[in-house]
């Protein structure tokens, strides 16, 4: 067998919040802009980005363990009303 597999190869990336490896399409990337975390939806964004599922217990985990400071390796704000927006609106539309 040559070890080539039938399925592409998916990139993955951990949840902030609860740690859990997903897919990468299935996580929202968070960066730093000025002094808050914004959900950069697209995905093109400068800078260091974080991974979190679009759920409200990931975001209050992750805000909760300071994972945002950690991952972005520096002082971050807490403020993250927009980020906070951004995840209920999504769970809003899949409930």
């Amino acid at each position: 067998m040559s070890g080539r597999t039938l399925q592409p190869a998916c990139p993955e990336r951990t949840c902030v919040g609860c740690r859990q490896r997903a897919p990468k399409t299935d996580l929202l990337r968070v960066v730093v802009s000025g002094d808050t975390c914004v959900p950069d939806l697209r995905g093109t964004l400068p800078g260091r980005g974080a991974y979190l599922h679009p759920d409200l217990v990931c975001l209050d985990l992750a805000v909760r363990r300071r994972a945002f400071a950690r991952s972005f390796r520096g002082p971050v704000a807490s403020d993250t009303a927009e980020l906070r927006r951004y995840v209920e609106q999504a769970a809003g539309k899949n409930p």
